[in-house]
């Protein structure tokens, strides 16, 4: 059996590899590193598998979020509500940009942010929420659309862990993730679903003029060379990187397939596991599984199961083992343990799985097969 990896990058690109060296080898032929053709035509390509989206792309997804933020042209001091269980970027960019972050707590079922928790935490100095679709299913956009729009509120969603999932709008149709709100951002780092070569990002809309916005933003505030119309910031996504992802981006819906497949799988052979809860499922969204992320019943059975997989060589990740409000980072906002507890429970208990789109049927067994030995 092959060696098992979080994310195996390298059996997925050998399938691959003679479309992506062409698509290198055409742009190192051109010379046209900077704001190639590849890079145009991704954005097209992108925005058309997402419904007819207006793509910018950009540096990394962080960037994509501190561009989507700046497009909506917030005042410093205007409070951004988010969720405090995810990656660091989402709270360290509203910081960044002078704006403060609210955070609230998450569902212990879906691990995102629950519409009733958002609405308990709007003041009058709310002008902004950043939903985050965390580890591939998409927060209730269903219902935070209307609560957006009930305060006047502007919604930048974080998909870069649900590129390619849908959920249920307002009106109970399916649309993907990052098409509900005012603006979007995503990454294309290269473990996610649609992943490049290095870093990557890109911000998307279904508002011309936001896009519009956007694209002068990543272009240190300019439309005209020499010519700036505001402060912006230098953030182009690499034409080589654009190039591979017009590949990639061609066998997303099937990488996704494969995700959802090895997570049925495990699904199937941990589900009646005493001791562990396998993913919940939404009834309103597709998960694509970014992750695959079980909750254990306590912190030192969790720990301990890492060591049985450890030594048994299976890879595994704590996604997050510190919640925002408890990183040093944001130990001036005077938080305490206890301030938000389902999110300090989540960090003691979750435990990702390897999930990508190599995984055999042998190393699934091998997996499940180690895990139910434990308990």
């Amino acid at each position: 059996m092959q060696k098992i990896q979080m994310v195996d990058l390298v059996s997925q690109h050998e399938k691959i590899s003679a479309e992506i060296q062409e698509a290198i080898n055409q742009v190192i032929q051109e010379a046209s590193f900077i704001n190639g053709p590849a890079v145009k035509e991704f954005a097209g390509e992108l925005g058309e598998w997402l419904g007819g989206a207006h793509v910018v792309p950009c540096a990394n997804g962080t960037d994509a979020l501190q561009v989507a933020l700046m497009a909506l042209e917030l005042e410093p001091g205007d409070e951004v509500i988010l969720p405090v269980f995810t990656f660091i970027a989402t709270a360290e960019v509203v910081s960044l940009l002078g704006l403060v972050p609210v955070f609230v707590d998450v569902d212990p079922d879906t691990f995102n942010m629950p519409v009733e928790a958002v609405e308990n935490a709007i003041t009058s100095r709310t002008r902004a929420i950043i939903p985050v679709h965390l580890f591939g299913q998409c927060v209730e956009m269903h219902r935070l659309v209307p609560l957006a729009k009930k305060y006047n509120l502007r919604i930048v969603e974080d998909t870069a862990q649900a590129l390619g999932s849908r959920c249920t709008n307002h009106t109970g149709k399916m649309q993907f993730a990052g098409t509900h709100g005012d603006i979007a951002c995503t990454s294309f780092f290269p473990s996610k679903n649609l992943g490049c070569l290095g870093d990557g990002g890109a911000i998307f809309t279904t508002k011309p003029h936001l896009s519009e916005i956007s694209k002068v933003i990543v272009n240190h505030g300019s439309h005209k060379k020499y010519f700036h119309e505001r402060v912006g910031v230098n953030s182009r996504l690499d034409t080589l990187q654009a190039a591979v992802l017009r590949i990639k981006l061609k066998h997303l819906k099937a990488y996704n397939q494969l995700r959802q497949e090895a997570a049925n799988y495990y699904d199937q052979a941990l589900a009646s596991i005493s001791g562990i809860k396998i993913p919940f499922r939404s009834p309103y969204s597709e998960h694509i599984f970014h992750q695959y992320t079980l909750r254990v019943e306590n912190e030192r059975t969790r720990d301990s199961l890492r060591e049985h997989l450890n030594v048994a060589r299976i890879p595994n990740m704590i996604y997050y083992p510190v919640p925002l409000h408890l990183q040093q980072a944001y130990a001036h906002r005077g938080y305490e343990e206890g301030t938000f507890p389902v999110a300090e429970s989540l960090a003691k208990c979750v435990l990702s799985l390897p999930i990508h789109t190599e995984l055999s049927q042998a190393q699934l067994a091998y997996i499940t097969q180690h895990i139910k030995s434990f308990f």
